[in-house]
């Protein structure tokens, strides 16, 4: 699979967190603003979009990556960069 940049991961998010929350209101969020918060996700919301996102992405979530995902930008920044760290590097041996 290939890296995920930084719109579609942006996109990932974003469609993930309205499944749990079809009316979520994304004017309201900014990007480094704690959406769990302004959005009103309580855990099993969380847990849920972490499961999402891992459907979606192919990439494993660990309890200690959590902490990574309490913004947008972070949770961009992580999708991209665990995209890129699973994907196969060209050139190699």
């Amino acid at each position: 699979m290939k890296p995920l940049d930084d719109a579609e991961a942006t996109a990932v998010v974003k469609e993930s967190i309205t499944r749990i929350i079809p009316d979520a209101d994304f004017t309201r969020v900014g990007p480094h603003d704690r959406f769990r918060d302004v959005l009103e996700l309580d855990s099993l919301d969380f847990l849920s979009l972490v499961e999402l996102l891992c459907e979606r992405t192919g990439i494993r979530i660990d309890e200690e990556d959590y902490p990574q995902l309490t913004t947008l930008s972070d949770s961009v920044r992580f999708l991209v960069g665990r995209s890129r760290e699973r994907a196969p590097q060209s050139g190699s041996m």
